[in-house]
């Protein structure tokens, strides 16, 4: 199934036609030496299957690429097993071997707790993060499943209940090591990166004062927010239906955050209809846990901060060459135009809400 990527960085409608995620082959440039290779280009097939038989799997020689662009996700086929494995390799430098450690842990947290979610598997001493080379990568049970209608029948009421669950055990501790989700780690560093590092110079002048305007409207709205760990980026990519059961999966940003972050994103359409998608969240929430009304005011703010962390998001893997060839319009002109105006209208929506 083809997702609308407007819907994973908080926008209503994506601004140029774009190439979404697939199948990919892999291409490797024969003309550059391997210090000027991107990391993820060292990611051959032969290293892939190594890094699993090291973990006592036999391969088959199936190596599939899945939709994934942050890391690599491959199934893998496994001699004498009827189910393929999933294989995710980290990519380099982002997570710390800590971090990394915590999103599984919480997962594994949650699943103890009967939340219906896609755990890493563990070896018989009970490690679930391996490295090989330069890599960090984990294996996941390959399952099946679709991504869900959340509006249709009692699917929003589902994801209320069990999203009051899962919060109620995000608040017990928090991160050590995982970041916050807030406005310097969304904001201020995403608007200093793409300002100083990659916006055309003409649109500078206009990027850099309304993002001067945001920051002012955001800081207060998010001041004093209590900060749970939260699945963090649960968009609809993110949930698998099965059996009629919405499985999370992707704790990868993971962060400590307001219980809120995790609930807008389960809202889209018009201003009413997400109303009404709130009111049946919220009925399904209090069965388990006090629905954070005092965050609701946050939810632009938190919308606003996902549009600016998606932009710097692209900007910081634009060497990535998968980047380069799946988001070409990233450093045309008209893409600038479009970005700004949105965050115009975030302008003005939040100058609504308050």
């Amino acid at each position: 199934m083809l997702l609308d990527p407007a819907f994973f960085c908080g926008l209503k409608h994506w601004p140029n036609e774009s190439i979404l995620p697939g199948n990919r082959i892999i291409i490797y440039n024969t003309n550059m030496t391997n210090s000027e290779l991107h990391p993820f280009e060292h990611l051959t097939p032969e290293l892939i299957m190594d890094a699993i038989e090291e973990q006592g799997h036999l391969c088959s020689g199936s190596v599939f690429a899945m939709n994934s662009y942050e890391n690599r996700v491959y199934q893998i086929g496994i001699e004498d097993e009827a189910q393929p494995i999933i294989a995710k390799f980290y990519r380099p430098n982002r997570w710390s071997k800590e971090q990394i450690q915590e999103e599984h842990d919480f997962s594994f947290e949650l699943a103890e707790h009967d939340i219906p979610v896609v755990t890493p598997l563990r070896d018989t001493d009970g490690n679930s993060l391996f490295e090989h080379e330069e890599f960090l990568f984990t294996l996941f049970p390959r399952k099946g499943g679709h991504a869900p209608e959340l509006d249709h029948k009692e699917n929003l009421q589902i994801m209320g209940r069990m999203l009051a669950r899962l919060h109620l055990i995000g608040e017990k501790k928090l991160f050590k090591h995982r970041p916050t989700l807030d406005v310097v780690t969304f904001g201020k560093d995403s608007i200093d990166f793409v300002s100083n590092e990659f916006i055309p110079f003409e649109h500078k002048t206009n990027y850099d004062r309304v993002c001067k305007e945001l920051m002012e409207l955001m800081r207060p709205k998010l001041e004093n927010c209590k900060n749970i760990r939260v699945h963090g980026d649960l968009h609809i990519g993110n949930i698998l239906m099965r059996d009629e059961i919405p499985y999370l999966v992707d704790f990868d940003d993971s962060r400590l955050a307001p219980a809120i972050q995790d609930i807008w994103m389960l809202l889209s359409g018009e201003e009413e209809e997400q109303k009404i998608q709130l009111e049946k969240v919220k009925l399904a929430y209090q069965e388990f846990r006090d629905f954070p009304y005092n965050e609701i005011p946050m939810i632009e703010s938190l919308r606003t901060l996902r549009i600016l962390h998606h932009c710097a998001w692209l900007a910081r893997r634009f060497d990535d060459p998968a980047f380069e060839s799946a988001f070409p319009w990233f450093d045309q002109s008209s893409y600038w135009l479009q970005h700004i105006n949105d965050l115009k209208n975030q302008v003005t929506q939040l100058k609504i809400e308050s």
